[in-house]
Order: structure tokens, then C-alpha cells, then sequence
């Protein structure tokens, strides 16, 4: 079992500086996230996009973002478990929580904060009439593991970032990279419309546009897919492949959580807004997943919820103990590593 003082449900921004907060109070978090990586929807749906409200970043891409977030909380040793949904959480006579994740990791805290954004992202899958016997049989939503691909014909579906991203990578990964969409036009970062057109030309990527994946094939595994090009069935194309991955973007749902006895408003949870504490003590809602009066879903707000959490969990672990709030700049950042980031010492010296 997984042991730390504030659990945190989500590795999105907000849930990564809540880590930093944490640690400036001397307290030990760990992550879930249903996720392959941190970072949540800013390192799955637009890492390259930018953002222009971050105080002190008059621009800075998302992914950027979070690199810098981990970068920042690295003294402070946080765990992960990542790939994983809460599922299920149980509350001890002493007070304390215990989380299962759909794969049966324990974790156990007396702290729970559910920063998990919009909700634990869900595929959107393509209605396709035998998807389901094929997953983890040839057909997967999210590329956990490049070299899986590695000499397999890879058919990718879809239009966005991650579309074109992937493409890209795996091109000089599997032996056949296709790309269909069913439109012409792209919406992703410019580059990557460019440097797919590019492989295009040199023969790396097939592409398939307009185009429609209309059937999957096979006995055990995944063996062919149907594209339909028009309207036409006359056109429709047979291809063989190894792996088919669509990538239509993630569906946000509450999940589980939403069956733990929290007070919901609209697919949110309330809050009390002076610690962002949810109906349960002990467990607290910050960023987007939260709903209070006036709440603005903004990454700069879930660090300022995430700030004043982190102050209430603090008095909850330890109530005999008074906290004396320092400024980083006059006390520095000490890590549990054992780093120690301070502004040099002033030198007291007469001057003659």
C-alpha cells in the first residue's frame, strides 16, 4: 500500500503545484492519474498550444507548462501512478482514507484532493460495430509504448494535435504509417501539418483524406480495416494493419468519484471556497473539477485553490502545530531531496 500525507486525484496543473505547496509545508504528496503521463489535458490534447494568462508568462505553450511544473516540484519527490482511475475510496475509523485504482493499487492518506480537472478523460471511441473485440488486440486510444509499433503497419484516425504528432513519431518507428481523416484540413500546430505533408512527399506517411474508417477485420487480432474514401462503397479500400488507433480526442466524465458521496452540482463538486473542502472532511476539490459561486475554470485559480488546500490539509494533520507562513524569498525552497534554494545572504560590512 501506497503511503503519503495529501493524495492528490489528477497530475494536471493544478494538482502539480499542489505538490509545491505541499512541500513547502513539509508535506509528502502522491499522484494518480488515469493518464499515461502527467500533465493531464495539457500534455494530452494541446501540449504545443499556447496559453496567455499564466501570471508572469505572457505566452507559454502547455506542454511547456508542465515541464516547468515538474522541473518545480522535483525537490519534493512526489509519486505517481499513472495510467491508473480512482475507483473506489474507503474512509478509516482513524479518520484517514484509503483509494483503489481500477487496477487495484492501494494508496492511503489522510488527505484526498481531487484535482482531476474535468473529470477522468475517457477515449472517444469510433462506432464501430466489433471495436471492443479488438482492443488491446490491435486497436488502442492512447500510445503508452512507441516500440510496441516497432516494423508494424500502424493505421492512425483522426484530425488533431495527437493525430499529427503521432503520425510524425511513428513514422520512423513501424514499417507503414497511414493517417486517415475525414476531412482535408487539419487543426493542429502549423509545424505539424507541415512536417506531415513533408513526410507525405517522401513516401513515410500515407494519407488518407478524405477518409473514414468504416470496418475492422480479423479472427483473434486485428488484421485489415475498411476505409470508406466517398460515398461510394465501390471505393472503399482493404488494408492490412497491425494496429489501428483512433484519435478523437478524450470525453471528460466525474467517474467513480462521482459515487463517493460528494455533493454534485452539474457534473461538479462543491465546495467551501474558504478551503476548497468538499461535504466530506478531509477531502477537498480544486481546479476544474470543483463548482463554488463565481468560479472561473482557469489554471491560475486551481493555483490559488490549490495554495489554500494545502494550508487547511496541514492543520488537519497536524492541529497542535501553529504554521508560520514564509515568503520564499526570505526562506527559500528545501527540498526533500535535500536541495536548498535560497537569494544570497546580505553581507553586513562597513564601509570606510
Amino acid at each position: 500500500m501506497i503511503k503519503t500525507d495529501i493524495l492528490i486525484i489528477g497530475a494536471g496543473p493544478t494538482g502539480l503545484f499542489a505538490v509545491f505547496e505541499a512541500g513547502l509545508l513539509k508535506l509528502k504528496c502522491h499522484l494518480i492519474d488515469a493518464l499515461p503521463q502527467a500533465g493531464g489535458q495539457c500534455s494530452e490534447i494541446y501540449p504545443k498550444k499556447p496559453i496567455y494568462d499564466i501570471p508572469g508568462f505572457p505566452e507559454v505553450l502547455a506542454g511547456d507548462l508542465v515541464d516547468n511544473l515538474m522541473e518545480q516540484i522535483k525537490p519534493f519527490q512526489p509519486g505517481f501512478t499513472l495510467g491508473e482511475r480512482a475507483e473506489t475510496i474507503k474512509k478509516l475509523a482513524d479518520g484517514s482514507f484509503v483509494v483503489t485504482t481500477n487496477k487495484g493499487t492501494e494508496h492511503h492518506a489522510p488527505i484526498v484532493a481531487i484535482a482531476g480537472g474535468l473529470g477522468s478523460f475517457e477515449p472517444r471511441k469510433p462506432l464501430l460495430e466489433n471495436l471492443a473485440k479488438f482492443e488491446d488486440n490491435g486497436v488502442a486510444y492512447m500510445i503508452k509504448d512507441p516500440e510496441v509499433y516497432r516494423d508494424k503497419k500502424v493505421v492512425i484516425a483522426g484530425g488533431g494535435d495527437s493525430a499529427l504528432d503521432w503520425s510524425i513519431f511513428l513514422a520512423n518507428v513501424a514499417s507503414e504509417v497511414t493517417l486517415v481523416h475525414r476531412r482535408n484540413e487539419f487543426r493542429g500546430a502549423l509545424d505539424s501539418v507541415e512536417k506531415v505533408q513533408e513526410l507525405k512527399n517522401q513516401g513515410k506517411i500515407n494519407l488518407v483524406t478524405p477518409g473514414e474508417i468504416i470496418g475492422l477485420n480479423g479472427t483473434d487480432s486485428l488484421e485489415s480495416v475498411l476505409i470508406r474514401k466517398t460515398t461510394d462503397a465501390k471505393e472503399d479500400i482493404t488494408l492490412a494493419v497491425d494496429a489501428f488507433i483512433p484519435l478523437f480526442g478524450l470525453s471528460p466524465k466525474l467517474g467513480p468519484i462521482g459515487d463517493w458521496g460528494l455533493e454534485i452540482e452539474k457534473n461538479a463538486i462543491k465546495v467551501d471556497t474558504f478551503d476548497y473542502q468538499t461535504n466530506i472532511p478531509g477531502i477537498y476539490a480544486i481546479g476544474d473539477v470543483n463548482t463554488y459561486p463565481g468560479k472561473l475554470k482557469l489554471i491560475l485559480c486551481g493555483f490559488h485553490e490549490a495554495t489554500l488546500m494545502c494550508q487547511s490539509a496541514f492543520q488537519k494533520i497536524f492541529p497542535d502545530k501553529k504554521y508560520v507562513m514564509k515568503y520564499t524569498t526570505v526562506g527559500g525552497v528545501s527540498g526533500f531531496d535535500g536541495s536548498k534554494k535560497e537569494a544570497p545572504k546580505a553581507v553586513v560590512k562597513a564601509i570606510e
